[in-house]
């Protein structure tokens, strides 16, 4: 027999038009309203519950076909929503029978999660390249030893009078004619928590707040090859608060930026600065490693680097993580430093050239049109462009009584 029970709340049949349903839940929300008729919370739960299925054109499709059961399995031709999901945004909310929310409570049976903490670590190349354990004091709510989370003793507690218990306040909005906003918010006396508890009755080591603060120690555990924004999860370590589920503390790796080294995924670069013999005639250099060691860089005689070259180490680079006997790879790009100007005697040069390639043979033209010219410094040529307009602007100064002289367009 088709399930019928969300439009006997409302008062209209099962043929009747979305107007039709938005008008008769108008009427009902204004007379069984909590603040107008407090003893009426769950009535007016139940009339928000079924408007909040009818006046979706999907739900209301698969509660004809499938009725509450289909809602809360999510058991619609097209897929639908899941349990889940109904009872967070159904069940939860309005507290309807038998859809996970639990009576007058609120969905307090069925126990949330808290919020996940993070904290950062700042790291350097270094603990990520060797691995390193560091200890982290942390602050957290812990639930109260002596009340066990009940805020005083056994029955002290009292459904919120101001609330009705639902530690929310719902309130009517009229936007308009036949037009009516629905808002809530927490409730500003038991602070969401539906209850409230007498000042002679609280628990003198918590105050009546159900949980006390604790410092922990907690020990991070940085794992070879772990990378900078890397999250390593505490899980249950958040803070405890009654019925609730803690949630997790998150420590996010922070890297510092390395004098010598950079990263990029499972690899090393560094930058090397070498003179012209080197580059030239082949050299060898230290190079103080992450872990301590000391590598021994070495270039041939006759191989000769370019500047901006990059030459590889195989195998130096950051441990893979997880797999940390195995590396990425070390890249040394190389810049070259030049002699200074005039660094030896013509007859030296002269000997030099025997030693270096012989130079490309360049033709020279010979004529009237051929003129030599000097080379001078880029740095010397900065600002000559500003000071020929200023020695125009003076040209213009003197003459500016005289007639100007405009070219004439052919």
């Amino acid at each position: 027999m088709a399930d019928t029970k969300l439009y006997e709340i409302l008062g209209v049949s099962k043929n009747a038009s979305d107007n039709e349903i938005k008008k008769a839940y108008y009427k009902l929300a204004k007379e069984f309203h909590p603040d107008k008729n407090p003893e009426s919370g769950e009535k007016f739960k139940e009339i928000s519950f079924a408007y909040e299925v009818l006046s979706n054109q999907e739900k209301r499709e698969t509660y004809d076909r499938f009725g509450l059961q289909g809602l809360k399995e999510g058991a619609s031709a097209g897929g639908g929503f899941g349990g889940g999901l109904f009872d967070d945004l159904f069940g939860n909310f309005f507290g309807f029978p038998g859809m996970g929310g639990g009576g007058g409570g609120g969905g307090r049976n069925r126990r949330r999660r808290g919020e996940d903490t993070f904290h950062p670590l700042k790291v350097s190349l270094e603990d990520l390249y060797n691995g390193k354990t560091a200890k982290l004091q942390l602050s957290k709510t812990v639930i109260c030893g002596k009340c066990n989370g009940m805020g005083g003793k056994q029955g002290a507690t009292v459904k919120c009078r101001n609330c009705q218990g639902r530690g929310v306040k719902i309130t009517l909005r009229q936007l308009g004619p036949g037009m009516v906003q629905q808002m809530q918010s927490i409730c500003n006396e038991c602070h969401g928590e539906g209850e409230t508890i007498s000042d002679k009755d609280r628990c003198k080591s918590c105050k009546g707040k159900k949980v006390t603060n604790e410092t922990k120690i907690l020990e991070v555990h940085v794992d070879k090859g772990m990378k900078d924004g890397q999250k390593i999860p505490f899980r249950g370590e958040g803070d405890q608060q009654p019925d609730m589920e803690p949630g997790d503390v998150i420590i996010v790796l922070q890297m510092k930026e390395h004098s010598v080294f950079s990263r990029d995924g499972v690899d090393l670069y560094c930058t090397h600065t070498i003179g012209l013999t080197e580059a030239l005639c082949g050299f060898h250099f230290s190079l103080k490693h992450l872990d301590g060691r000391e590598l021994v860089i070495k270039n041939p005689p006759g191989e000769v680097i370019h500047p901006g070259m990059i030459k590889s180490v195989l195998s130096e680079g950051m441990p893979i993580y997880r797999s940390p006997f195995e590396k990425g790879n070390l890249y040394i790009k190389f810049d070259i430093t030049f002699p200074k100007q005039n660094f030896t005697t013509e007859a030296k040069l002269k000997e030099l050239e025997t030693l270096l390639p012989v130079r490309e043979k360049v033709d020279i033209p010979i004529g009237d049109h051929v003129e030599d010219v000097d080379l001078v410094n880029f740095e010397d040529t900065r600002g000559s462009d500003g000071r020929r307009g200023e020695a125009y602007d003076e040209d213009d100064d003197e003459d500016h009584h005289g007639p100007r002289v405009q070219c004439a367009h052919q």
